[in-house]
């Protein structure tokens, strides 16, 4: 038998399998990442810049510098994940460690004397802007099994178009009947060489079919792991407008990879039924690449109070993605080994369009004592588009979008009070469902604390932060319609140095 096999899927029937609405919640998303002072502060930096990563929010933040400088940060990325899955509830946790971000600002202050553009900064920041390692463990007692999964997929499938041809290889036979026919008559074909179903009669234009598993309850486990991260490089020009008004501009370069793999593991059926055991696992990559620009303002109203406002454009991701399955049981075909993870099905190249936000921010500047700075964004997740458009399979889950998603407000608070050398920092985030029902994905909350050390010629900075949110996980995208609920705690320790020249 061949080792290694991959082909083009021509008919993009991808609503099952690889791109759907979860695509465009995962890269629409920037979690709070960056140096120790922005997440010490809860991200709240769209009035105050003076921050690398203030450039995420606002681009004229870079103009607050006084002074060049280069910053670099390091995290410890923490994972508290609850699954609540038929009342069975799995803890799992999962921490790392890696730089996050690195950056720095050139500032060139103007020669004429008698110009209004006092200084102008060239800046330069890499952030990773969502970290997605993550898993979750859910196991329950369940009154619908896998066999729905394929049952729902292979209902109306003709039986001669999934059956293996003379000497054709299985593996072949499965990637062909994906790239010539679709992702629904592949799981079919799934479904009936892994044993879980066969059709009602064995005539090649037979389109129903009945499960092999007898049960009324039968025992789930289920594990998703995912890698991988949504780095942005930021290229940034912004300059100072006599006293009180700074202006800025970036282009924002986006790198993607993202593994998801899912092991699904069904036992006890009834006893009389002739499968008592079903593994079927998925392993989805997607990778690419993506760019959006942003522009931005602030003014300073008096020494007191400043005023700031951004415009971040869409995302326009460009992304390639490839999709694995496996799949055994009791009556499986005995060369069903053969489809495994080295058989690969690959995907054409597909867009993702983020929506827009805008941020509007005040800060009030006590002095050299402290501040206290907000930020309020919008973001019409409705907006947010697969592409090309013209696709069947891209419209439904466009209209899926357009219906199921809404308008998401996020509000972020964050103070600082000095101390002559030190800073002691907190913040709170507050950022809503993208979902208009506020269930599938609930609410997220977010707490952040700090600390910082200013050397005069360097700075050390420290910040912990955490955040809290309810997420409906479907094991399938069919089939088995209840979700596990996981609650999800993500906790950032976060160090920062930066030396000023």
């Amino acid at each position: 038998m061949k080792i290694y096999f991959t082909f083009i899927l021509l008919s993009l029937c991808l609503v099952g399998s690889a791109q759907n609405i979860n695509d465009v919640l995962r890269y629409s998303n920037e979690n709070i990442q960056g140096t120790a002072r922005f997440q010490s502060m809860g991200g709240a930096f769209g009035a105050l810049g003076g921050d690398l990563s203030s450039l995420n929010v606002n681009p004229a933040g870079s103009a607050v510098f006084n002074n060049s400088l280069i910053t670099i940060s390091g995290t410890n990325y923490f994972r508290d994940n609850d699954a609540n899955y038929f009342g069975t509830l799995n803890n799992t946790t999962l921490s790392d460690v890696d730089f996050n971000q690195i950056g720095g600002a050139f500032v060139f202050r103007s020669t004429d004397s008698n110009s209004e553009w006092k200084k102008f900064t060239l800046a330069f920041n890499y952030d990773v802007v969502e970290n997605f390692d993550n898993e979750f463990y859910a196991s329950g007692t369940s009154n619908q099994g896998i066999d729905n999964y394929f049952l729902n997929f292979s209902q109306g499938v003709p039986f001669g178009s999934i059956l293996l041809q003379d000497g054709e290889y299985i593996e072949d036979a499965y990637l062909d009947i994906g790239s010539s026919q679709g992702f629904r008559e592949q799981q079919a074909f799934l479904g009936y060489y892994g044993g879980i179903l066969d059709p009602q009669s064995t005539g090649d234009n037979n389109t129903d079919y009945f499960s092999n598993a007898t049960y009324s309850n039968v025992n789930q486990e289920f594990s998703r792991s995912t890698v991988g991260y949504n780095s942005k490089f930021t290229l940034n020009a912004a300059s100072q407008y006599g006293d009180n008004l700074y202006l800025g501009a970036s282009l924002n370069f986006h790198d993607v990879l993202y593994d998801q793999y899912d092991e699904f593991t069904e036992t006890g059926y009834a006893t009389e039924s002739e499968i008592q055991r079903t593994t079927f696992d998925n392993f989805l990559r997607s990778q690419g690449s993506g760019f959006s620009f942003s522009l931005g303002a602030i003014a300073k109203l008096n020494e007191n109070v400043r005023l700031g406002g951004s415009y971040q454009s869409p995302t326009w991701y460009r992304l390639t993605d490839d999709f694995s399955q496996r799949i055994n049981s009791d009556l499986a075909d005995q060369d069903i080994d053969f489809i495994n993870f080295n058989v690969v099905n690959l995907f054409d190249t597909y867009t993702i369009k983020t929506p827009a936000k805008l941020t509007g921010s005040i800060a009030l500047i006590f002095g050299k004592n402290g501040l206290i700075s907000f930020d309020y964004g919008y973001q019409d997740f409705s907006n947010a588009e697969l592409r090309p458009k013209n696709d069947v399979n891209f419209q439904n889950v466009n209209s899926l979008i357009s219906n199921e998603l809404s308008g998401v407000s996020s509000f972020r608070l964050g103070g600082e009070y000095r101390i002559k050398m030190f800073s002691l920092r907190a913040g709170y985030r507050f950022e809503q469902s993208p979902y208009a029902n506020g269930n599938t994905i609930e609410d997220l909350n977010g707490i952040s604390t700090g600390i910082g050390f200013n050397f005069g010629g360097s700075k050390l900075d420290f910040a912990i932060n955490s955040t809290e949110q309810n997420v409906n996980e479907r094991l399938f995208s069919t089939g088995i319609t209840t979700p596990a609920m996981v609650n999800r705690i993500n906790t950032n320790a976060t160090l920062t140095y930066t030396l000023n020249f």
